[in-house]
């Protein structure tokens, strides 16, 4: 029998799984003219296929058996749009601190989705596999008059994007050096 603590089930009998098991990476470069509005440029990709075909994401992969999240991002970046850590054009990579939780109904479950930015240089550009057909430079914070957020297509990644405005763009941001991925990895 299931004892209640202060109205709370000690064993739950039921409920959504929770996966952890999806990462995100947000590319992103600094335009070669400092003097544009634009403080950076993310780069989205057109999904081809369900889910979300003919939708603008982020680059987005399964974590395999033993893979880390941050080797999971690695290995995505480089399947996706050619992208290696060796490549001159790769020029730092951060973890996201916030992970923004999202319920998928058709699998009854919750995915907590941990977050990564990826610099690259001013001039580089992806090289698409066929997860993707069409690939587009988001400015930020604005892009064509609107704000960047409105490029996005979920919650977590617009707060994602905010993050990575705040915390990792400025090179001055407290928190910068500290969720710096080593170059080890």
């Amino acid at each position: 029998m299931t004892q209640d603590h202060d109205g709370y089930r000690t064993n739950p009998r039921g409920g959504p799984s929770v996966r952890t098991d999806i990462v995100d990476a947000y590319i992103f470069r600094r335009p070669r003219d400092a003097s544009t509005a634009r403080v950076i440029e993310l780069l989205q990709l057109r999904r081809a296929r369900e889910p979300l075909a003919d939708t603008w994401q982020p680059i987005m992969g399964h974590i395999e058996k033993n893979e880390t999240a941050h080797q999971t991002t690695l290995r995505e970046i480089g399947e996706e749009v050619g992208l290696q850590r060796t490549d001159p054009a790769f020029l730092g990579a951060w973890a996201l601190e916030q992970v923004h939780p999202f319920y998928l109904a058709a699998l009854d479950c919750i995915v907590m989705s941990p977050r990564f930015a990826i610099e690259v240089a001013h001039d580089w550009e992806p090289r698409l596999n066929a997860e993707h057909t069409a690939h587009r430079w988001i400015g930020a914070p604005l892009h064509a008059g609107l704000s960047a957020l409105e490029f996005f297509l979920w919650p977590g990644q617009r707060g994602a994007v905010e993050e990575l405005l705040s915390s990792i763009v400025p090179r001055d941001a407290p928190a910068r050096a500290h969720l710096k991925l080593p170059d080890i990895l």
